[in-house]
């Protein structure tokens, strides 16, 4: 089965909007596990907008299931993973002032970057994973890199989905198979939601995780944490 790793930055959002301790961040990452998520993801950015850096201090101890932590691996960004030490540490792209992700890795353009980086979190026992699109050859490249794992870009995916499903998912089910055979394990993440998750679910082999923060905590609002954690890992079975 299919992990579902539930995304938090948005619920850092509503809090950060106040300036108090509600919602209480922490108080839902273990509700989310508790109604069965699987992992806990943050996305710590330079300005702090939604999760802060003591946030993931204060998360290590209390999340029980994997912790994801995903950004940019600056050197600010990169001492805190190393104190942390989350299971798994995605690299992504992004600029300081990026809304969100917004594309993979060029990764033959960072390959000494990437590479000089995965071998600091392998040596720190830290699962390693590079967001990536669909080209086969930069995803071969990734493997070269020493990633344990590729996170598939998957807006491009959820863009095309409602007009034509089949022709949506065609380039990353050819991704993931291409990762598989170079001995990558498989994430994905990005605009994932109830309407396209299953589908894409029963079309790509072996996927081992998918982090899903936006569509869920916009589903929760109407159906409850509880029922929307529950709803996605359905997806998943």
């Amino acid at each position: 089965m299919t992990n579902l790793s539930v995304n938090i930055n948005k619920i850092a959002t509503l809090r950060n909007a106040r300036g108090e301790n509600v919602p209480d961040l922490l108080k839902v990452a273990a509700d989310c596990e508790a109604f069965g998520a699987d992992g806990i993801t943050v996305h710590p950015r330079p300005d702090e907008r939604h999760i802060r850096r003591d946030d993931v201090y204060r998360l290590r101890p209390l999340v029980k299931t994997e912790f994801n932590i995903e950004g940019y691996p600056s050197p600010e960004f990169m001492k805190l993973v190393l104190q942390v030490k989350p299971e798994q540490v995605t690299l992504v792209p992004d600029a300081p002032g990026a809304i969100t992700s917004n594309a993979g890795w060029n990764v033959g353009e960072n390959m000494d970057f990437l590479s000089s980086i995965v071998d600091r979190l392998r040596e720190a026992g830290i699962r390693s994973s590079i967001f990536v699109g669909t080209d086969i050859e930069n995803i071969q490249l990734a493997a070269r890199a020493g990633a344990d794992r590729v996170e598939l870009f998957t807006k491009p995916y959820a863009d095309l989905y409602p007009k034509d499903p089949e022709q949506a998912v065609a380039p990353f089910v050819k991704a993931a198979q291409a990762a598989f055979s170079a001995g990558l394990g498989v994430n994905a993440g990005h605009d994932l939601s109830l309407v396209n998750l299953k589908f894409f679910h029963e079309r790509i082999p072996r996927l081992s995780e998918v982090s899903i923060g936006h569509a869920l905590i916009c589903d929760a609002l109407y159906l409850g944490l509880e029922k929307t954690i529950k709803e996605y890992k359905a997806c998943l079975k």
